[in-house]
């Protein structure tokens, strides 16, 4: 059986480093073997390509955080997902047509939810709950930085879900003001900053992905016993305080809660996410195939771009 990968052998630019490579799929007992359907292209995705996470990666890699394939094979034990559709994550990378993944971990996919919407329900879903769970929502003002990610949809989303007061997010593009007031969140230009240190102000919990000066600023302002949660740096720079802040100051990671995470727990997360995302109102992906993956790396890397999704149906019988 015949594998389309993209693969990277050293770290560098997405565009220059990436190449699509064939080869023969060989066998791994005990695995489950699925055949991808579709897999997004999201920052975390492309962020490891470049040598951020070096210590942790081994070359040659194939890309790819999350997606959502078929089970075309499986060791007796697991023969019932035969057919069924699975998440096979934390595993080898899911930019590829054929995947071979531990089926402890794999995630069944419930009828009732589609392949655009399975294949990016790892990261940013699992981030987001995991977030609200440690840090309860209920009765809060929230302030999103970085509102124009996916996580941040989440997690204003569903703040309200779990009981928030008020959502708000601070956005760079206008492009994204109609998406937050659809989503009941509170728009708050970046270039504002009298607003923003208003709202930080008035914030009790904060959930950054942006680090940087707007960050700084934000957790400068908070009141005594408000929280800051630190869980991206999209900006590329660290925060910087003049004096001790008044509020906590926490960092998330949540590759550190899989750590710890038993796959029974980890199993029961995603009947919490398929339930969320079942009643969530999203924003599309523009589909790209396999083939065609260099137009959607390149939108991908454009901040004002649409999602992307990768499709690898076209390889289905390569």
């Amino acid at each position: 059986m015949r594998r389309h990968a993209l693969t990277y052998r050293a770290f560098g630019r997405p565009l220059e480093t990436l190449n699509m490579e064939t080869a023969d799929a060989p066998r791994c007992e005990g695995k489950l073997r699925v055949r991808m359907l579709c897999a997004p292209v999201n920052p975390s995705d492309l962020i490891p390509i470049s040598g951020a996470y070096s210590h942790r990666i081994k070359l040659p890699a194939v890309a790819g955080y999350e997606g959502v394939g078929r089970v075309i094979d499986a060791p007796r034990k697991y023969a019932y997902l035969i057919g069924k559709r699975v998440l096979p994550l934390r595993g080898d990378g899911t930019w590829q047509t054929i995947l071979d993944c531990d089926p402890v971990l794999a995630v069944p996919v419930p009828d009732a939810i589609p392949d655009v919407v399975a294949a990016r329900a790892y990261i940013n879903p699992l981030a987001a709950l995991t977030m609200l769970e440690s840090w309860p929502v209920k009765g809060k003002r929230v302030l999103l930085s970085g509102a124009g990610s996916n996580c941040a949809d989440y997690l204003g989303a569903w703040a309200y879900h779990y009981g928030a007061r008020e959502v708000a997010g601070i956005y760079r593009s206008e492009s994204r003001v109609a998406r937050l007031e659809q989503l009941g969140i509170k728009p708050v230009s970046i270039r504002d900053a009298s607003k923003i240190s208003d709202v930080a102000r008035e914030s009790e919990l904060v959930f950054d992905s942006l680090g940087g000066p707007v960050a700084s600023n934000i957790l400068q302002l908070m009141a005594p016993g408000a929280m800051f949660i630190a869980y991206g740096l999209l900006t590329g720079q660290a925060i910087q305080l003049d004096a001790k802040p008044r509020a906590h100051y926490r960092r998330f990671h949540l590759r550190d809660s899989l750590a710890r995470m038993s796959a029974e727990a980890w199993q029961h997360k995603f009947s919490h996410i398929w339930r969320l995302l079942s009643q969530a109102d999203m924003p599309n992906y523009q589909v790209f195939p396999s083939q065609d993956w260099r137009q959607a790396v390149e939108m991908a890397l454009c901040p004002s771009g649409q999602k992307v999704l990768l499709d690898f149906t076209l390889h289905l019988h390569d």
